[in-house]
């Protein structure tokens, strides 16, 4: 691959990593906390729950840049808070009084419940343009190679052939699902908490619903029907579609490390000049990217099983395990964001080895094709009697190291039913991969009519 094709592939996939870091970094978090502030205030203003000109320098001044992050600092050493010290930051940065209106009525988890939201709202809009990118992959090599014939392997053996288009086009399709999966839980997962201190809105008074309401609206979040302040089931929703996703992730980064091993030589992922597989052979090239998107997606594994822990809330409120969620979920989306990085700088440039799919659609000279001459035979001798017969040719061949051909031929009852040139034809493994092509055009039709995936 040209060094620039293999860069610009590798610079590509680095600043989507990045992106994801800078939704989580200490002053995206904070950012968020202070849009919520911000649209609370305003919507409290419009209720004429508060002056309107309070609310205006409280959303001027709700900016990271206009935070005295050594203020904030000294107030977190002081109240150990999560939270206080930046709502104090907004109340010392406001001029006037308008610091005596900032946080109006609100708890701790309602603003920072609201900017996790709107966190993951960001992170997924990142990762579903990632998996659109990696999808868009998938669709062209399933088409690309949708004639391209290549062994299919059950329980770890040679089966029968199938097309590497097949392969990559049953990947495309987990893919499309996974995207339909993010559509379907917006409207369930991504909504606010303006609800106070244990969810009932006392510290609101009537106007409590019309603001929590005007608030999410401007954040562009939903609105609950109840508080979810101990219900903790939209974040596990998240965890379980992002866990699934990289389950998929982690099986396709397994399967291309497999048929990397040089015992089957069937695709390479990009290797750029100057890259370096080792330091003490210099002939590797190591499926490095691969190796490191099932690393981390391995890893990856623990965080969600740790999300069905976040469910066990005890009353109102639960600091011990609400807060394993400040870690679990950035940790997820970060480590998410690297897997797909990674897996679409190897699809991006995927090498695919045409002439050892078909070298080792021979390696077991001709047994593979045992179940299309059975049913050649079928017609003639019966199904049962053939898959016998086919049977104890292929045992007596393979024990005695001939070829399939020669196994058959010395079969009187399979010599007497099959001439040598059906045999030949038979035993021709490229022809027999079914209606694979026809199977990969009908699924990316299909996946294309979806609209998730252009």
């Amino acid at each position: 691959m040209g060094t620039s094709v293999f860069d610009s592939i590798l610079l590509k996939n680095s600043w989507s990593t990045q992106e994801m870091r800078n939704v989580f970094n200490d002053e995206a978090r904070i950012q968020r906390w202070l849009d919520v502030e911000a649209a609370l205030a305003l919507v409290q203003a419009d209720l004429g729950m508060i002056p309107a000109e309070a609310a205006k320098e409280i959303a001027a001044k709700s900016q990271f840049d206009q935070i005295d992050m050594d203020y904030v600092l000294h107030h977190l050493a002081i109240t150990k808070h999560p939270l206080v010290p930046v709502v104090r930051g907004l109340e010392h940065a406001c001029e006037g009084d308008a610091g005596e209106y900032v946080h109006f009525g609100v708890t701790t988890q309602d603003i920072i419940d609201t900017g996790l939201i709107l966190q993951m709202k960001d992170a997924t809009a990142i990762l579903r343009r990632d998996l659109e990118e990696m999808a868009g992959y998938l669709l062209n090599l399933s088409v690309e190679h949708r004639n391209t014939p290549m062994m299919g392997r059950t329980l770890s053996l040679q089966a029968i052939p199938v097309t590497f288009g097949f392969k990559t086009a049953i990947w495309l399709s987990e893919i499309d699902r996974h995207l339909q999966r993010l559509d379907e839980m917006d409207a369930r997962v991504f909504v606010g908490s303006i609800v106070g201190a244990v969810g009932t809105k006392a510290s609101f008074g009537p106007k409590a619903d019309a603001m929590e309401k005007a608030v999410n609206e401007r954040l562009g979040l939903g609105t609950p029907n109840i508080s979810w302040q101990p219900a903790r089931d939209r974040m596990y929703e998240f965890g379980a579609v992002m866990g699934g996703i990289n389950a998929t992730l982690n099986k396709i980064g397994n399967q291309l490390l497999l048929l990397t091993h040089n015992e089957f030589d069937e695709i390479a992922e990009p290797f750029g000049e100057g890259q370096v597989g080792s330091s003490t052979m210099p002939h590797k090239r190591n499926p490095a990217v691969t190796e490191n998107s099932v690393t981390v997606s391995n890893t990856l594994k623990s965080n969600i099983n740790m999300m069905s822990d976040i469910t066990k809330h005890e009353h109102e409120r639960d600091g011990a395990i609400w807060k394993m969620e400040w870690k679990i979920i950035p940790e997820i989306c970060l480590m998410l964001s690297v897997v797909t990085a990674n897996l679409n700088f190897v699809l991006g440039g995927l090498e695919v080895k045409k002439t050892s799919m078909l070298a080792n659609l021979d390696l077991l000279k001709g047994y593979a094709l045992a179940e299309r001459v059975m049913f050649a035979l079928a017609d003639k001798l019966g199904k049962q009697t053939a898959h016998e017969e086919v049977y104890h040719a292929a045992m007596k061949g393979i024990e005695g190291g001939i070829t399939f051909k020669e196994a058959l031929a010395a079969n009187t009852a399979i010599s007497g039913a099959l001439t040598e040139a059906e045999l030949d034809t038979l035993l021709d493994a490229t022809t027999y991969v079914g209606d694979s092509p026809n199977i990969v055009d009908q699924l990316v039709s299909d996946v294309k009519a979806g609209g998730r995936i252009a």
